[in-house]
């Protein structure tokens, strides 16, 4: 074979350190008693229970029964094995969950030891060595059942998150006799070596008070080798010194443990013994001191980064707590200072009497040197005077026929009156206009400052909601770890829709499985939301409540022929998690003149709408924008905001024509009666309500469309004859009966847009 063709096969090299870390560790449980007792039945019992390769473990366990240099034991080894091998490789076949049963299992493995294992019995035990076998193999189940969690953690959770106490103390177990193994095979210098490099990196890298029950446990096995709480006491001194002396650095750390250690050896009387002797009680704590300084300063950085990365703390979201709850506070404070200038801005029309205004200016000026003036006074006149006023202010100006008879007669300046009475409605006209359009101006300033009050109010009570503790973040910790999948840090917080899961786990964790677990184990449908990426292989995953419903989108649309460009415009807008905006513009005219206004209008709607301005602000306020623009356009609009939890829909109708709501029972009718948009400064725009179910489509259409079927009935006849499976195949279906109708050649801009609720999965 060339070497172009030589392919090596894919070796995963972590899952083969796991099993050389296991057949290590079953060879050296095995020497924790004196009798080479297979304590190392247990560790694989426990790693053929989470999951590992059931026929390399057997291999492994079969090879570390030789150390007792004995047939017998070796036959009982191969007896277990072959049991164990049997049962778990039937479970993993046929895809099975073991349960209680599996205890049942790990009994009936004890018979072959009982009965071939060789044992002479303890003279230490006053009964026989059968019964001690008995009471050993009774140990070994004990021990099973304690190993199960220890390997999971080890396996699972070590160095991911956060451990019970319950697993720290099935680890503890498990490190005791893995320690009695070291001992029985390697020695006490050996092990002395280990456990005091161990015990400086550890209180190096924890620097709390945590140091002490670590240290504990690093001593346990010498304790119980020895029966003897000496060393567990030497062990704890060890650890306060290195714990006082830490924080000034590892050398002073290093120091101290030396000083300490050589002040206990003195007690012990260490230094009146022999020059061997001497060297090999001080080998430990120099071998001890030369590795943990020789470790670079790297690795403890990456070990304290590992520590504090899955270490939940209380004061964070304390923190957190109080950012939000002050940042609440100021936004409340700036919405409150809208509010105000919304009052400020938002001002009654004065209800002046201009007709009797312009009455008493003719009196003062034309009337003032008229010797029937006081005739005039007495007789009424100027009342009827006000009455051709106003008849002027409907007219725009008044004329001889206008005079009424009593001022005609008694006038003896009628000609002059007139001429006085069109100049000052010229002018008032003019002040009015001014007037109004300024009153205008403040009253879109106060309704932009209503809206803008209204967002920061609603930001102001969603960021003063603060985050609590959940009793559901344990549930769901234990519900993923099940489930295979292993967050470092849960954090659940809000109510109803508003809730939130935060995790931080594997990235490769897929979303859709994540959404499953977590939701069955809080009782709330979940789905993802987003992912933030913490590390190159850490990921934040935040979840959020499902919504009941989800939706699919349809568009058809064909420009007038002739026109290079459509001149309607539609948008599919996400307001947030739970609602999304739907809408369909048409311009006046066609082409791409008729384009640019309709993405004008539905710019200016998307902001506001992104910004969650109240609907009634913002439709008048791109109605007035729209209006005040020196050209004379307008547009019709359709839109719809619609809830994906209860499939209430708000429906706007702007001058536009009908649109629908397809149910599999019935068709119904969306209709409005309000002038297009732009068109006057006050176009009160149709609103309603409707609701949707699962399954049904909402339909808007442009006037192209809808004028192609000539009538109402007509089109309500072709879409009753429709059965669409989706919203776009239905809006190809109803563009492509529009063209029939106009034989292929599209008079006017067409365009359709479907909406279709689907039951959220």
């Amino acid at each position: 074979m060339k070497r172009s063709q030589i392919r090596l096969p894919n070796v995963e090299w972590s899952s083969v350190g796991k099993y050389i870390a296991l057949l290590g560790c079953m060879i050296l449980m095995n020497f924790a008693l004196p009798n080479r007792e297979p304590l190392s039945f247990p560790l694989y019992y426990a790693a053929l229970y989470v999951g590992m390769d059931p026929f390399i473990l057997s291999a492994s366990y079969l090879f570390a029964s030789i150390v007792s240099l004995n047939l017998y034991a070796t036959l009982s080894a191969l007896c277990q094995a072959s049991a164990l091998l049997l049962v778990f490789a039937i479970y993993r076949k046929k895809y099975l969950r073991m349960r209680l049963e599996r205890l049942l299992y790990v009994a009936v493995a004890q018979i072959p030891f009982i009965f071939l294992f060789p044992h002479e019995g303890y003279a230490v035990f006053p009964f026989s060595p059968v019964l001690q076998k008995l009471v050993i193999a009774f140990f070994l189940f004990i021990l099973s059942a304690f190993f199960e969690g220890a390997v999971y953690s080890l396996m699972k959770r070590v160095f991911r998150c956060r451990l019970t106490s319950g697993q720290l103390s099935e680890l503890l177990l498990f490190f005791v006799v893995l320690g009695l193994g070291v001992l029985g095979s390697l020695g006490e210098i050996v092990y002395l070596c280990l456990s005091l490099t161990l015990l400086l990196v550890g209180v190096s890298l924890l620097k709390n008070a945590a140091a002490v029950p670590f240290s504990v446990a690093i001593a346990l096995p010498l304790c119980f080798l020895d029966l003897n709480v000496l060393p567990l006491a030497k062990f704890v001194i060890y650890a306060c010194v290195v714990l006082m002396l830490i924080p000034y650095g590892r050398i002073p750390a290093a120091i101290g443990f030396v000083l300490s250690f050589f002040t206990v050896s003195l007690f012990e009387g260490l230094f009146f013994l022999d020059g061997m002797a001497i060297f090999l009680g001080l080998l430990p704590c120099a071998v001890a001191v030369i590795l943990s300084l020789l470790l670079p300063e790297k690795w403890y950085r990456l070990a304290k980064q590992t520590l504090l990365f899955y270490r939940e703390n209380a004061l964070p979201r304390i923190a957190i707590n109080r950012n939000r709850r002050a940042v609440g506070e100021r936004l409340y404070e700036v919405s409150s200072l809208f509010r105000e200038i919304e009052s400020a801005f938002d001002v009654e029309e004065p209800q002046d009497n201009n007709c009797a205004i312009i009455v008493d200016r003719i009196r003062a000026t034309l009337c003032e040197g008229c010797p029937g003036k006081k005739k005039c006074d007495n007789s009424g006149v100027y009342a009827s005077m006000e009455k051709l006023i106003a008849i002027g202010y409907a007219k725009g100006q008044v004329s001889l026929i206008d005079l009424p008879s009593d001022v005609g007669s008694a006038c003896r300046n009628t000609s002059g009156l007139l001429f006085a009475a069109n100049k000052l409605l010229s002018a008032y006209r003019t002040t009015a206009k001014e007037l109004q359009g300024e009153r205008e101006s403040r009253r879109l300033l106060a309704q932009q400052a209503h809206g803008v009050s209204e967002i920061l109010k609603d930001i102001a009570l969603e960021q003063s909601e603060e985050y609590n503790f959940s009793e559901g973040e344990s549930t769901l910790s234990a519900a993923l770890a099940s489930a295979g999948i292993l967050s470092s840090e849960i954090f659940v917080y809000g109510e109803g829709n508003n809730l939130t899961v935060s995790m931080t786990l594997s990235s490769d964790v897929p979303g859709k499985r994540l959404c499953s677990v977590a939701g069955r184990a809080i009782g709330v449908p979940l789905a993802l939301s987003e992912k933030i990426p913490l590390a190159p292989n850490r990921t934040c995953y935040i979840l959020k409540r499902r919504p009941h419903f989800d939706a699919a989108f349809g568009i058809a649309s064909v420009p007038k022929a002739g026109e290079d460009s459509c001149g309607d415009a539609y948008s599919i807008l996400k307001i947030d998690e739970r609602r999304f905006l739907v809408a369909l513009s048409d311009g006046m005219g066609s082409g791409q003149n008729a384009r640019e206004i309709s993405d004008k209008t539905l710019s200016l709607l998307e902001s506001f709408y992104k910004a969650k301005m109240p609907s009634e602000t913002v439709l008048s306020t791109v109605n007035r924008l729209i209006s005040y623009s020196p050209d004379e356009t307008f547009a019709c609009l359709d839109l719809a905001a619609v809830d994906l939890d209860s499939g209430d829909a708000d429906v706007v109708k702007i001058g536009s024509p009908a649109g629908f709501i397809m149910t599999e029972d019935e068709l119904r009718v969306l209709e409005g009666d309000s002038l297009p948009i732009g068109m006057l400064e006050t176009v009160r725009p149709s609103t309603l309500r409707a609701k949707m179910g699962e399954n049904d489509f909402m339909l808007f259409m442009s006037d192209g469309v809808s004028s192609a079927f000539g009538s109402s009935s007509d089109l309500c006849a072709f879409l009753g004859g429709l059965r669409p499976l989706n919203p776009q195949s239905l809006a190809e279906q109803i563009l492509s009966g529009a063209l029939e109708r106009y034989r292929g050649h599209a008079e006017d801009d067409m365009t359709v847009l479907a909406v279709k609720l689907l039951k959220s999965a």
